[in-house]
């Protein structure tokens, strides 16, 4: 369960918010502080003001998996090998475990053919996937997709979803600018200047805008058939 309380940080003012397990899509306009709420949840900065928790924790005492929006952002090492178990590498956990861990999480996101590839060749499609299978090689109890889909061609999108679907992870923060992925989402959180305007299900935040470009256009051709 991630909780905020009276959060005060740049944009952000969150009076009260409250996100249980599962996937969660973050949508909003530019500017309207998803990002900046998502390094909050990722530790990556502190709220001046208030309190996050992560199941009663702060998010620096929880394993959380980050996938940044630009891809070349995410790797630091040279081959898709080396990405994949660097966290791992960190963690000190014994080579024969290593290698039979991110051999299975390259084969779960279909990028196991580029083991031995260098970071720099990829596309960045695939460098997004590289990265996400660095963050679940270390099973994290939160992942955090940052717009992660942004660069990514239909196929390797398809494979993200796929997935997500499958819960890698108790609980998974998606921010994305796809309203169709959103809807499929668990919930769904909306953020308008700073704050979380709308929260629920997909149905019950998109029923608030569905005058707006911000309506999944899946949703909007199903009504015209």
């Amino acid at each position: 369960m991630i909780q905020a309380h009276h959060v005060s940080h740049r944009i952000l003012e969150i009076d009260s918010l409250r996100i249980g397990q599962g996937h969660t899509a973050i949508i909003g306009q530019n500017g309207s502080g998803k990002t900046t709420f998502l390094k909050l949840c990722a530790g990556i900065e502190l709220p001046h003001h208030g309190t996050l928790t992560i199941s009663d924790k702060k998010p620096r005492e929880v394993h959380i998996g980050w996938v940044g929006e630009v891809p070349d952002n995410n790797l630091v090492f040279r081959t898709v090998d080396d990405e994949a178990a660097s966290g791992l590498r960190f963690q000190r956990t014994p080579p024969d475990e290593i290698g039979k861990i991110t051999r299975a999480v390259l084969s779960e996101m279909g990028i196991g053919h580029l083991k031995n590839r260098a970071n720099h060749t990829l596309s960045w499609g695939e460098k997004v996937l590289v990265a996400c299978a660095a963050a679940l090689s270390l099973s994290p109890e939160v992942l955090i997709l940052d717009e992660a889909d942004t660069h990514l061609d239909r196929n390797a999108a398809k494979r993200l979803e796929t997935i997500i679907q499958r819960r890698p992870a108790p609980c998974i923060l998606q921010c994305t600018q796809d309203m169709d992925t959103a809807s499929r989402a668990d919930r769904v959180v909306y953020f308008a200047e700073g704050r979380p305007r709308y929260v629920g299900t997909p149905e019950e935040v998109f029923s608030h805008l569905r005058e707006t470009e911000m309506y999944p256009s899946l949703w909007r051709i199903a009504e015209c058939i």
